[in-house]
């Protein structure tokens, strides 16, 4: 009798939480190809660590994904699948030159990994090939999209209240914008180089 009493609770507390969270969806236009656009945070909270894995291959001579978005706290693994040695190194992240890192040198099928632990833009290079670059953008939230093609973004699932949230494109200047989540809420942005 417990258990079939404790349901309807559940039920509806899981209903109660769906109902104050909302979706942003919008645009990001004045450039072409994609874009990432995330809340920047969520006053009075953290959030845990993914456990997942997000794999950066270096394949062809190119880091693909070229842009990969992933929470703070991922772990990226960095693959490398060509014959030849690569590199892995940031010089900044957002432009702190303290937060740079070098991962190395190393042979086809081996993998470095590491812990992206700061928010911000990664310009991710190799030494030994001038010509290949990457980005990783760690969203300091959960709450984050890569635009399609078209430049259109939809992040769900994020608890109405008012936020700040950020489009970044490669070689434009990034723009942050204050939104208020409610529902089904738009978020246009136009950036430029």
């Amino acid at each position: 009798m417990k258990r079939i009493a404790q349901v309807p609770i559940i039920v509806m507390a899981a209903l109660g939480t769906a109902a104050f969270a909302g979706t942003i969806h919008g645009k990001v236009s004045g450039v072409s190809g994609e874009s990432v656009v995330y809340v920047e945070a969520v006053a009075g909270k953290t959030f845990p660590a993914p456990a997942q894995h997000i794999t950066i291959d270096q394949k062809g001579l190119m880091f693909v994904p070229h842009i990969t978005a992933v929470q703070q706290g991922t772990t990226i693994d960095f693959l490398n699948s060509d014959s030849v040695a690569h590199n892995v190194f940031w010089p900044s992240i957002s432009g702190n030159k303290k937060l740079g890192h070098n991962l190395g040198t190393w042979p086809q099928g081996q993998k470095q990994s590491f812990k992206f632990d700061n928010p911000g833009t990664i310009p991710l290079l190799c030494n030994v090939h001038p010509e290949m670059s990457g980005y990783v953008i760690v969203s300091p939230t959960p709450y984050f999209a890569e635009t399609d093609k078209s430049g259109a973004f939809k992040i769900d699932n994020v608890p109405d209240g008012a936020y700040t949230v950020t489009a970044w494109h490669e070689g434009a200047k990034s723009k942050s914008n204050p939104v208020k989540v409610a529902g089904d809420t738009t978020a246009d942005f136009a950036l430029t180089k």
